[in-house]
């Protein structure tokens, strides 16, 4: 909804829910009920005349019930009433009108935007001067500045009050989309824990069986293994410390840490060949600043690739191709072992690979390979991203 026609919903969180359901209703009813007891106790009006004036008071009022939807219709009655009020001046109206009147310019001020708000200026001068010119023989610098000060200070409010309250619409939609975007975060942190502990889970996995079967024959070697264990241990520690950490702050005070991108890829691949799968990396092109969006996803799917590779490609050597082209970025994780599907037949390895790269509009090919071994290709498109 347009933050203007929001305003006549925005209600004062101190007023009784009724009050601010039926609060124009109410003032409206207010007005006119003051009207009658006027006319009704007036002596010098005739029973024609109450009825007549009783009527129009009751059909201006009925208008003024609707003013925050119809400001410009209240604005022409407004007009009328100071009409009416001149061209009557033994109908004791103006008690009456001049209420209606002050309520009609603050809600030409309040409620219009645009043209309309200039429409409204003029409905508001033309009735100051059909004020000012009921009687031209007491017009002087004091009148004008009387009348001025009159239609002016409900118009000032009218703009204040306006102003104020587009600017808590403007905050409440600020605020909901901080909160849509903390959702999304934690959703993507998520995703993150899934991918940070599935691979520290199987490098520790492997590690730990190839270092049983040398803890007698080559100590060494073992010790070797369970450094690599208690290293990617302590890494993943402190990255699921950090994401935890993240869920739990609350939201006003949940931040965007700093994730994993491609500079890092050194440090993944070496972490992989200390669990025991050599892996080669290439990085072809010209390397180019990514999206931070696209950076992390590249990240993730080298990492999850890589970790698919060491628990099922058996025996094996792994090779991981980075490249930069026009507006895209091609990955290609491919390994020489016989591990078959490398878990494409169950699991969420290769189906988050797939999501991350339709996120980007982007696209995965993965399956064994006809000299044996399987691959991994990924297509990230990232030119309309930045």
């Amino acid at each position: 909804m347009d933050p203007a026609r929001r305003l006549q919903y925005l209600p004062f969180v101190t007023m009784p829910a009724f009050v601010r359901r039926h609060g124009d209703v109410l003032l409206a009813a207010g007005i006119v009920s003051l009207a009658q007891l006027e006319f009704w106790t007036a002596d010098a009006l005739t029973l024609e005349r109450r009825l007549l004036l009783g009527g129009v008071s009751i059909g201006v009022g009925a208008l003024y019930a609707f003013r925050s939807r119809l400001p410009l219709v209240v604005g022409a009655a407004m007009l009328a009433l100071t009409l009416l009020e001149g061209s009557v001046p033994e109908a004791h109206g103006g008690e009456w009108i001049g209420l209606f009147v002050l309520l009609g310019v603050y809600t030409v001020a309040a409620h219009t935007r645009g043209w309309r708000t200039a429409v409204a200026a003029g409905l508001t001068l033309a009735s100051g001067l059909v004020v000012l010119l009921a009687d031209p023989g007491d017009i002087d610098l004091g009148a004008i500045l009387f009348f001025g000060f009159l239609f002016g200070t409900p118009w000032a409010a009218g703009r204040a009050i306006r102003h104020r309250r587009l600017n808590e619409v403007r905050l409440e939609r600020e605020k909901a989309d901080a909160e849509a975007a903390i959702a999304e975060e934690r959703t993507r942190i998520a995703r993150e824990l899934h991918d940070v502990v599935a691979h520290a889970i199987s490098v520790i996995v492997l590690q730990a069986r190839g270092g049983r079967k040398l803890l007698d024959a080559e100590p060494e070697e073992a010790r070797q293994a369970l450094d690599a264990i208690e290293r990617t241990a302590s890494q993943a520690l402190g990255e699921m410390r950090r994401l935890l950490g993240l869920l739990r702050e609350s939201d006003e005070e949940l931040a965007l840490a700093p994730q994993p991108t491609l500079a890092r890829l050194d440090d993944l691949v070496q972490g992989v060949r200390d669990a025991g799968l050599p892996v080669e990396l290439a990085i072809e092109g010209e390397p180019t600043e990514l999206p931070p969006g696209v950076d992390l996803s590249a990240y993730r799917i080298v990492q999850e690739a890589l970790t698919n590779a060491l628990k099922h490609a058996g025996p094996a050597k792994a090779h991981v191709a980075v490249r930069y082209g026009a507006g895209e970025l091609d990955l290609e994780i491919s390994d020489d072992g016989a591990g078959g599907d490398n878990g494409d037949s169950g699991g969420q390895g290769l189906a988050g690979i797939r999501e991350r790269a339709a996120v980007f509009g982007g696209d995965v090919q993965a399956g064994e390979r006809p000299e044996g071994g399987y691959v991994v290709r990924a297509r990230l498109p990232y030119a309309s991203e930045r």
